[in-house]
């Protein structure tokens, strides 16, 4: 019992939070706000949610070690966009007059792993080991979709005549979820099994994982526990983050961009280890891997919940935002064609990761 409470005290914690809020919500929820209650419910939210998702990529974690490459990415990176797609539904939901705050969190998203977390792990591993070297097939598999999938899912909807803002059509929603789930599912499947090797490169050893107590299934089941509060307690911040951006005047896109560093932390606090570690084919299945769902699957999801409950959902990026994808995509198609990394090309996304966060308040 005591080592259970030693390594699952943020699952404890999110449980009591989740209680105090199922009996004292109304209250610590209600309307007006002041900036104190807000400031203050908003911190303990974040603080909860955080240590959470850090204890679901711990089990992860375990489970990656458990079944090696490209498995424990996969499992890594598919628990990550569970949390990131019940977020976004939740502030959806909530932030019913903010249409755009979805297409902000999913850009926030591909900044952040595509030029922040790729810039700091090219920039650490470039300092500690000169050059890395990894998987090219990889690199090309996720870029190839990424490209045909930001191009239709964030960039196409603004310049089509079929709707007067940037949402989708019925038609093209329909279409696009169908077609993203399915390619993305196709992908999944060739990664796990006929071309796994694709996604592999020969690396140092992982460090022994000895600390870890309790088998596969125990990890999985406590994966699966440990998501659920982060879930329920996602649409509670969600009032709490609409109430300060409507009252302060900041950027909508800032929400964007708090929901994706709840996600993305634990997720680039690994790559950052594993850049530090000389193992930059998991840094790349990792940051590409996130951006590449986070189209894949979140896209598909925030259309689907718009068809059904109605709610408005844009997509499309305005001018700035698209040129900035183009940038960084075409980026990683440069950087990435060698097979191998260094630090100058660290330096390079870093300079459009810093340019993104400027042009938020410009």
């Amino acid at each position: 019992m005591v080592n259970f409470l030693k390594h699952e005290y943020a699952l404890i914690l999110s449980v009591i939070t989740l209680a105090i809020f199922m009996v004292m919500g109304d209250t610590l929820l209600a309307e007006p706000f002041n900036p104190s209650r807000g400031g203050v419910v908003f911190g303990w939210l974040f603080i909860i949610i955080l240590m959470s998702s850090f204890s679901v990529v711990h089990h992860a974690e375990w489970l990656a070690h458990k079944f090696g490459e490209p498995y424990g990415t996969l499992i890594l990176t598919l628990s990550v966009i569970c949390i990131e797609v019940a977020m976004i539904a939740s502030v959806m939901i909530v932030g019913s007059d903010n249409p755009t705050l979805a297409r902000d969190t999913m850009f926030a998203v591909l900044m952040l792993v595509l030029n922040g977390l790729i810039g700091a792990c090219l920039l650490i591993g470039g300092i500690f080991h000169r050059e890395q070297y990894f998987n090219l097939r990889s690199a090309g598999s996720y870029i190839s979709l990424l490209l045909v999938l930001s191009v239709l899912g964030l960039i196409l909807p603004t310049w089509t005549t079929s709707t007067r803002d940037a949402s989708h059509s019925t038609l093209l929603a329909v279409f696009l979820t169908v077609a993203a789930f399915g390619v993305y599912g196709v992908f999944l499947g060739l990664q796990a099994s006929s071309h796994r090797e694709y996604f592999v490169h020969e690396e140092p050893e992982e460090e022994s994982h000895g600390g870890l107590q309790g088998s596969a299934a125990y990890h999985g089941i406590m994966l699966l526990l440990t998501m659920i509060p982060i879930v329920l307690l996602a649409k509670k911040i969600a009032v709490v983050l609409q109430y300060g951006l409507d009252e302060s005047g900041l950027p909508q896109a800032l929400g964007g961009i708090v929901v994706a560093i709840l996600v993305l932390s634990p997720e680039g606090l690994a790559a950052l280890a594993a850049a530090r570690a000389n193992k930059i084919q998991r840094v790349m299945n990792i940051s590409l891997g996130s951006g590449l769902a986070t189209i894949g699957l979140t896209i598909p999801a925030v259309l689907a919940i718009g068809l059904i409950t109605g709610e408005p959902v844009q997509l499309g990026l305005d001018l700035v935002d698209t040129i900035l994808l183009c940038l960084t995509l075409a980026l990683c198609v440069i950087n990435f064609q060698g097979g191998r990394t260094n630090m100058m090309q660290g330096f390079i996304h870093l300079l459009v990761f810093a340019a993104w966060l400027l042009l938020i308040f410009d």
